[in-house]
């Protein structure tokens, strides 16, 4: 009896120690946290799957060759490879610790590339030279500005490249022979960092060059190689705010194809004489955005993508014969990145859908085939299963009406469901019906519901809508927010006692304002790189795209606006932040700096408010690389659990 007694104790302590050593995800030594538990390992087991999705996009053609490179992750960030044919391997061509995500081929025989690559999210991106010969490369630039916007010229022997390497502030263009990057030229400096080109002219004698004011304005000039003249070609009203972006010439020279909203709410696809002045409009009856758009190499076919609510259509314009037909026989989706090859015939672009995680396709337009070149895993989910968003509308406090996308969970979850608002950045960026990824976790095994609204401001719904929120409306944006809630309350399946709220960058500010100002409302917040004052943040952003900010929220600098911009910082109303809040950051963040977290997480600490902290020391403005995607994942997971399902 003694010895079974014995026995078990042994079994008691035995199974005792074993649940006292749980076993946690080990935290790396580049995360720094605070408040934020350790992650069972079984957590990371339960999401499983849901984190190996992977997706590809189209990066570049083969100039000669029906070959292309993609963009696509195997290990912890994207990388560069090649895909032979529809449906072949893909060959990883860069191996790098940081992602890479844009190449240019070298255009007469393919023999190199250039990529952008930057270090730790800093944004400095440089460009470098690949050669896939042997696979050797080499910067081009110098390592420490902002360098981008390469443009081959039409002789194929050149380009043009945009670079804040005079000041750090301003983006000036030059000209380098990528064989004798030590012989490159400047060839026009600038004022402001929204300077870029879009096009040579056939002779390689002028440039179409674009400024970006700010969402609502901006022009297009054509610059003279020779001279260095600068003239300004896109139509100019008195008191009027006009976008116009693109910018490619036809075939003789004679004239410019870009976007304007030009007398239209919309972005309209346009055709300016260069020498009559006269303009046409393609795309007249179309009420909706042209998001982009491309022409053939021949010059004698146009491609146009439309964005109608946030799903995507494309149309083809015979440039010869006038006719326009749209590309029936393309999937229902959001499609990016319509490019031509150089046969003229062959259309790619990047697909994703609510059930669908992006992958590379291709179009041939003589004979209508529909090829997919990549087929993106998916862990052996079946994503047929997940969930389609529909399309919500509600009047704000004005009358306004705004809409979003609600995701819900499966039937198999009963009562109300509770509700996570996602916020999006920009801030005039727009919540499309896309593929949430690693976030179908939140809806299908843990029950959540997911809205994310479009809010005044997002593009998509007019040039009058995207600025109903600018400077001293800022107010009004967040309002929107505010009245969803309420919409919610409305709604017999939502629980309108556990919402979250949450966002990145801008998105992550709204939820900062909503948790200090309207915590009664939400049972917690989640903010993603998201600025907590303004005022510091116009202060402290890069130095290159201070102005741009400014003409959305407001010269800090003005004392009206200051006192305005700190009337209305979550900063200095953090003792209203009564919810618990978790911040997300990236230590090298040149948009949104890492003083606008830590100084509230200070703050809050100090007043004892609930709140989380993750920084990640070789990230900036969001989580690019796989295995901190995953922590943040998996603290996200922690604290909804903790804070919003209970």
């Amino acid at each position: 009896m003694k010895q079974l007694y014995s026995t078990l104790a042994i079994i008691f302590l035995f199974s005792f120690i074993t649940l006292s050593q749980e076993k946690f995800f080990p935290k790396a030594d580049n995360l720094v946290t605070y408040g934020v538990p350790q992650i069972p390992q079984n957590l990371v087991a339960d999401v499983g799957r849901y984190s190996d999705f992977r997706s590809a996009g189209f990066v570049n053609w083969h100039p000669t060759k029906r070959e292309m490179i993609i963009t696509t992750r195997f290990s912890d960030v994207n990388q560069l490879h090649y895909v032979k044919f529809p449906g072949g391997a893909r060959k990883q061509i860069t191996f790098f610790d940081e992602p890479v995500t844009s190449a240019s081929f070298e255009p007469i025989s393919g023999n190199y590339f250039l990529f952008n690559k930057d270090i730790g999210g800093n944004e400095n991106f440089q460009i470098f030279k690949f050669n896939l010969s042997d696979g050797k490369y080499a910067m081009l630039t110098d390592g420490k500005s902002q360098n981008g916007g390469v443009l081959w010229s039409n002789k194929k022997d050149k380009i043009v490249y945009s670079s804040t390497k005079r000041n750090g502030r301003d983006r000036d263009f030059y000209l380098m022979d990528p064989l004798n990057p030590a012989g490159e030229k400047l060839i026009l400096q600038n004022q402001g960092g929204g300077w870029g080109v879009s096009d040579w002219s056939p002779d390689d004698t002028k440039l179409l060059v674009i400024q970006t004011i700010s969402v609502n304005e901006s022009n297009v000039y054509l610059l003279d190689l020779t001279t260095s003249e600068k003239k300004l070609v896109s139509p100019k009203i008195e008191g009027e705010k006009i976008s116009n972006s693109g910018g490619r010439f036809s075939k003789d020279g004679s004239g410019i194809f870009f976007t304007s909203d030009k007398n239209s709410e919309f972005k309209r696809l346009i055709f300016l004489d260069l020498k009559s002045e006269k303009i046409s409009t393609l795309t007249e009856n179309i009420n909706w955005d042209v998001v982009e758009f491309d022409l053939s190499p021949n010059k004698e076919m146009l491609t146009y993508v439309i964005n109608e609510n946030g799903n995507r259509v494309v149309y083809l314009h015979n440039l010869i014969s006038g006719k326009t037909r749209k590309l029936d026989h393309l999937p229902f989706g959001i499609v990016r990145r319509v490019v031509w090859h150089n046969n003229n015939e062959d259309l790619a672009f990047t697909f994703s859908s609510a059930k669908m995680n992006s992958d590379v396709y291709s179009y041939n337009i003589k004979t209508k085939d529909l090829e997919r070149w990549t087929f993106s895993e998916t862990a052996g989910i079946n994503t047929e299963n997940f969930s389609v968003p529909k399309l919500i509308k509600w009047n704000s406090f004005d009358g306004l009406e705004i809409t979003g996308f609600l995701y819900s969970p499966p039937k198999t979850f009963t009562g109300k469901r509770p509700v996570i608002i996602d916020v999006h950045g920009g801030p005039e960026a727009q919540s499309i019906p896309t593929f949430l990824g690693i976030e179908n976790y939140l809806i299908n095994e843990l029950g959540v519901a997911i809205i994310f609204p479009n809010k005044r401001g997002s593009t998509g719904f007019g040039k009058t809508f995207v600025s109903l929120d600018n400077g001293f409306l800022r107010e009004n944006s967040y309002k929107d927010i505010v009245t969803l809630i309420d919409w919610i309350k409305t709604q017999p399946d939502l629980d309108a006692d556990r919402i979250m709220i949450t966002g990145g960058s801008y998105g992550g500010n709204v939820t900062l304002y909503i948790s200090a100002f309207y915590s009664d409302k939400i049972a917690c917040g989640l903010s993603v790189v998201g600025s907590s004052n303004f005022v510091t943040f116009l202060e402290n952003t890069a130095d290159y795209r201070r102005d741009l900010r400014r003409v959305e929220y407001g010269d800090e600098r003005i004392p009206e606006m200051r006192e305005f911009l700190n009337r209305i910082a979550p900063l200095n109303h953090a003792e209203k932040i009564k919810k618990p809040l978790f911040i997300v950051q990236g230590a090298n963040d040149p948009r949104v700096p890492m003083s606008e977290s830590e100084q509230l997480v200070e703050k809050l600490k100090s007043i004892n408010t609930p709140v989380w902290y993750l920084l990640a020391k070789d990230e900036g403005h969001g989580f690019a690389k796989r295995k901190n995607v995953d922590f943040e994942f998996y603290s996200k997971v922690m604290f909804i659990k903790e804070y919003l399902l209970k």
